[in-house]
């Protein structure tokens, strides 16, 4: 990678953290952060408790229900979505803050939130 778009890269990431603390802190029952990461053929994401530094719930493409998947990449990140929607709803967790790193919010990061809110939950 150049130089010039590590740079970018780190930039990318540390306003999206300065944004992400803000909103934690301003609201008042300290909302639950939900971390994406995408490598280049799987996605994962968890819902992480920072004031107790705990993982609440975690969904990835490597799961046996998502190995089966025949689709394309944003397919399969909108299914992961689901998926970590439907157990953060189990769970009673309804709000969560979107960390999405370093990754422009497009492709299948924006597919995985979508798939996210389709399953009811505010992020």
């Amino acid at each position: 990678m150049l130089k010039k778009d590590l740079l970018k890269k780190t930039r990318r990431r540390d306003r999206n953290r300065y944004k992400i603390s803000c909103a934690i802190k301003a609201s008042k029952e300290g909302r639950l952060r939900l971390s994406v990461f995408r490598s280049a053929r799987h996605i994962y994401a968890q819902v992480i408790d920072d004031v107790n530094s705990n993982t609440k719930v975690a969904a990835s493409s490597l799961e046996k229900d998502m190995r089966s998947f025949k689709g394309n990449q944003k397919e399969l990140a909108v299914s992961v979505g689901k998926l970590l929607g439907e157990r953060a709803s189990k769970k009673g967790l309804t709000q969560m803050v979107a960390d999405r790193g370093a990754y422009r919010y497009h492709g299948r990061v924006a597919a995985f939130f979508d798939g996210v809110r389709e399953a009811g939950i505010d992020v």
